[in-house]
């Protein structure tokens, strides 16, 4: 799934003024996140104290060696309070999660911080600015923030920013920055896929619970779909030879390419490499099942056998005779 937003990246002048490091990059970004990050973000949002707005988080993960393409994997949790005066994030314990999920995934870097609602404020370019400082942040990369937006009953929202120093003194520019939107793209697994089709079934039921389904069912499923996707693109041809849709160039080309991935075999040809797979593999059970109950007569038997056997009577006798 990909944002289908667009955005217009603007080049300007690095500032004069003696400001920090950390937002001497702000060139364009693609972000790509892992649905892993996102589930996490999630369940961070529905532990948060009920008088907590939003929740804030530490982002991680690789870039690209020019830092044009950020990856997001994993996620942790960082404790913060905030008020209308003031915020207070516990940085301790984001040096401490971060040094220790380092250890464990040292592939992986910190490339920004995340929170769970879609308002940018004054805070937020405070803690945007620690992540993105000199030392301890992504310099000299620039900090990617993600907002997502968990309101109940409603679609969730997700953006992604990097930042630019605003500001007509370094006192100002400390405490202020622009948040300029970059593109971003969830990926996911074909493992991955499969868990989150399952899980987007239990919203059609009251109880939002949904069985896993047999690997007969998982199979007959994906070839109703392939099934499907057949259907429409049969529909698709035959309106664009009949005159009723536009054809197009590059649906052709992509067309062409792959039927000819395609082998070359007749129906009864696919049916019947089918069914000698499926009499192969109940062969292949019908062998482990018979040499399983083999096993086990043959561990009864002997335990019987050494069960009726009488005792063995040692004599001994006095004197060595």
């Amino acid at each position: 799934m990909t944002d289908q937003d667009s955005y217009i990246h603007l080049a300007r002048p690095l500032p004069t003024l003696n400001v920090s490091p950390a937002h001497a990059t702000t060139g364009p970004l693609n972000v790509q996140i892992h649905a892993q990050a996102l589930f996490s973000i999630l369940d961070h949002s529905l532990r948060r104290n009920a008088d907590q707005e939003r929740v804030i988080g530490t982002l991680l993960g690789v870039r690209s060696e020019d830092g044009s393409e950020v990856e997001i994997r994993n996620c942790f949790a960082v404790g913060h309070n905030e008020s209308q005066e003031q915020v207070e994030v516990d940085m301790d314990y984001h040096k401490t999660m971060l040094s220790l999920h380092l250890k464990a995934n040292p592939k992986e870097v910190l490339v920004g911080w995340y929170a769970t609602s879609p308002e940018l404020n004054t805070f937020s370019a405070l803690i945007q600015n620690f992540y993105a400082s000199n030392g301890e942040g992504t310099f000299p990369h620039p900090a990617v923030h993600l907002t997502m937006s968990t309101a109940p009953g409603k679609d969730i929202a997700i953006r992604t920013y990097i930042s630019s120093a605003v500001g007509v003194n370094p006192d100002r520019i400390a405490d202020s920055c622009l948040f300029v939107p970059v593109p971003y793209e969830i990926r996911y697994n074909d493992s991955d896929r499969s868990g989150l089709e399952l899980i987007a079934g239990a919203k059609n039921t009251e109880d939002r619970t949904v069985s896993v389904m047999t690997d007969i069912h998982a199979l007959e499923r994906a070839i109703e779909e392939v099934l499907g996707m057949l259907d429409r693109v049969s529909d698709y041809v035959a309106k664009v030879i009949d005159g009723e849709a536009e054809g197009s160039t590059a649906i052709g080309k992509f067309l062409m390419n792959t039927l000819a991935l395609a082998p070359k075999v007749s129906g009864s040809d696919v049916e019947r490499m089918f069914n000698t797979h499926i009499q192969d593999v109940l062969l292949i059970s019908y062998l482990a099942n018979t040499i399983r109950t083999q096993i086990d007569l043959s561990n009864k038997l002997a335990n019987l056998t050494s069960a009726a056997a009488p005792p063995i009577a040692a004599t001994v006798t006095a004197g060595g005779k």
